[in-house]
């Protein structure tokens, strides 16, 4: 090989970092350019699709793209999510991922088809909701204290309502006994509303529930609520304390709902996602519309949203092992 040949063939380091450099700034600049698929894994009406189809509309308007959202339900999240992990990382197929198919499924389950921190890019956490912990009027307590005092009195005389094993009203009751140090009977439904209608017919002694589908029975009466589920008070139910406040520092139990790409989606494209949904949920509308529903915004980086589910998958790995919590497929 001539020594002009070897000129020719070889190229710089610093070039080569130039070239890559410039082919992310396009992609970027292009994206999006096509139809973006916003997966919710849950049936449509609850709370995830709301805010799917909420930051959808947004979306859609700023970027003048389709953008739809598209309900794959089934394993508690885990179908649409593994659709998502297995899809090409090009920003184009999203996820709106939960606390249950994030933070409880890879301790819950002994087997995912997917791996909840390194099959997914973190982009923003959207939003969060408190929970509530309430008892039926009935029973003979007015406080978190008056509460565990009766249940130490009364080991698994107490029972629960949860909307199935691995729910994030299960995990918070979970970690309430943990810290508490209290033992109660936990009663699964397939569902909220089930295991609601039980504890306001009288069947269940206490639950944890989101702060919205509590609120109405607890203005009526029909429910006697003692605490909330989150660091801070809620903004829907400032008079409640939070657990945390009443003897257990650190107590948090909240439901959280957040974006993920695909692994090793460009990181320009994750972030002008990040930063095209930070925007939409500060819009006065959205503020509105999301504090209706007791949601609590959010809209934190890539990299605080990766610590978060860190932290989340931790937390409940520890609390499923205390508890010797099993789930199958």
């Amino acid at each position: 090989m001539t020594q002009a040949v070897k000129r020719v063939l070889w190229v710089s380091p610093a070039c080569l970092a130039g070239a890559a450099a410039q082919a992310q700034a396009q992609s970027s600049d292009a994206y999006p350019a096509k139809l973006v698929r916003i997966v919710v894994p849950f049936a449509a009406g609850g709370s995830t699709d709301l805010l799917a189809r909420s930051v959808a509309q947004r979306l859609n308007e700023a970027w003048r793209q389709p953008v739809i959202v598209e309900n794959r339900a089934g394993g508690g999240g885990i179908v649409g999510s593994e659709l998502v992990a297995r899809a090409p990382a090009d920003g184009y197929t999203l996820l709106v991922g939960t606390v249950t198919t994030h933070g409880v499924a890879p301790s819950l389950y002994r087997k995912l088809p997917f791996d909840s921190q390194h099959d997914f890019a973190p982009v923003t956490e959207f939003a969060l909701i408190p929970q509530v912990l309430s008892v039926h009027p009935s029973l003979p307590v007015k406080s978190v204290k008056e509460l565990v005092a009766l249940a130490r009195a009364r080991p698994a005389e107490l029972n629960y309502g949860t909307a199935g094993n691995g729910s994030a009203s299960h995990m918070a009751m979970e970690l309430f006994q943990s810290v508490a140090k209290v033992k109660l009977t936990h009663v699964p439904y397939k569902g909220t509303g089930p295991a609601l209608a039980e504890l306001l017919g009288g069947h269940l002694s206490l639950m944890f529930d989101v702060v919205m589908t509590s609120l109405p029975h607890m203005q009526a009466g029909r429910l006697k609520p003692l605490a909330v589920s989150s660091l801070q008070r809620s903004q829907a139910v400032q008079q409640l304390p939070t657990v945390a406040e009443l003897g257990y520092p650190g107590f948090e139990a909240i439901v959280w709902f957040g974006l993920f790409a695909p692994a090793n989606t460009p990181g320009d494209i994750v972030k002008r996602i990040h930063e095209e949904v930070a925007r939409s949920l500060r819009l006065p509308k959205m503020q509105e519309l999301l504090s209706s529903q007791g949601l609590e915004i959010v809209a934190s980086t890539p990299a605080q949203f990766g610590a978060r589910v860190a932290a989340e998958i931790a937390k409940w790995r520890k609390v499923i092992s205390d508890a010797g919590i099993k789930a199958e497929l």
